[in-house]
């Protein structure tokens, strides 16, 4: 069973981009030193509390100060980009970092319709598009001489690709190309079930894969008390508010003390149904929720977020987790 994590980047109410990344920086090396299996970073645009826009460039920045983790983008939001733009930059990565490279794939857009188009990319048939995309990379990283073209950086990239996704979609696209999934729990909670069943019953093995291999997306809040970890959780809480509303905030907000308790009966349900995938408390509730999760999904790998607004808490709390994550698999 491994354990890898997922940084977000998170941009806090009162920080910066700067400060965002030197965290990052850190958190990488803190992730390292604890045993995670990989660290990713996800493509956002327009978000003002994500800083992993240029995630690339993000990988570049964090994988100089760290040496054996394996480090990706969880994930790049392919039709925003031209497949051979891709292989180039993750064939450069693999040139700085060699051997440990991960290039996770996913079809939304990461943006709103403004912001897509600004990419110079369009919705209309970009999503449509992702199946014959996603083929294309693999042919440009094999070097296949039917391209007519060769990416340098890129063909011949040591690189480990995954398909993302939060539906049956891109279940079924991964089992049919051979390559390992990780469900987006965080995004459709209602869904892993279906989606796993159907990327399991469908999948063919490949040069890549020789069996199936899920990994699933899992948030904790870890904390030396029950109450602080509350406290904790509700930052990331008041952002499915926020959303719900259509406000924007200026960056990841402070927690909230008593958050929860203060909202209407129908956001409750709505962190309550977002947050299905969560654990909140100390170590021996998350070990607790963990052993729970892997027994129901089967997960091959869980991939943990942290979206906590102190640094030194989200720290402890990605220390609880790999602490948990053993005494887990021990039970």
């Amino acid at each position: 069973m491994r354990l890898s994590f997922l940084d977000l980047v998170p941009i806090v109410e009162g920080g910066s981009p700067a400060q965002a990344l030197r965290n990052a920086a850190d958190t990488v090396r803190h992730c390292e030193n604890l045993g995670y299996h990989r660290y990713w970073v996800a493509e956002h645009h327009g978000m003002s509390a994500v800083g992993a826009a240029a995630t690339s460039v993000v990988l570049a920045h964090v994988g100089s100060g760290c040496d054996r983790i394996r480090i990706g983008a969880g994930g790049i939001m392919l039709p925003n980009h031209a497949p051979l733009q891709i292989a180039e930059q993750f064939g450069t990565l693999d040139a700085l970092h060699p051997g440990r490279i991960d290039l996770g794939l996913g079809r939304a857009s990461g943006s709103d319709p403004r912001v897509a188009a600004a990419l110079r990319r369009t919705l209309a048939g970009g999503a449509d598009r992702f199946p014959q995309d996603v083929q294309e990379l693999m042919a440009i990283f094999a070097g296949d001489p039917r391209l007519g073209y060769t990416a340098i950086p890129g063909a011949g990239a040591q690189i480990e690709l995954w398909i993302l996704g939060s539906s049956t979609y891109g279940a079924r696209l991964a089992a049919a190309l051979g390559l390992p999934f990780s469900f987006a729990s965080h995004i459709a909670p209602g869904a892993i079930h279906e989606a796993l069943a159907a990327y399991r019953e469908t999948f063919r093995p490949s040069p890549m894969l020789a069996r199936p291999r899920v990994m699933i997306s899992y948030s904790v809040f870890g904390a030396d008390s029950a109450e602080k970890a509350q406290s904790l959780a509700s930052s990331m809480q008041q952002g499915f508010v926020a959303m719900r509303s259509g406000t924007t905030g200026r960056g990841f907000p402070p927690p909230v003390p008593g958050f929860y308790e203060q909202q209407s009966p129908s956001d409750r349900r709505l962190i309550d149904d977002m947050m299905r995938f969560a654990s909140i408390g100390t170590i021996e509730t998350v070990a607790s929720d963990l052993r729970a999760v892997i027994d129901r999904t089967q997960a091959d790998e869980v991939i943990v977020s942290s979206p906590i607004y102190e640094h030194a808490d989200r720290k402890n709390s990605i220390a609880i987790a790999a602490r948990a994550m053993q005494l887990a698999v021990q039970s």
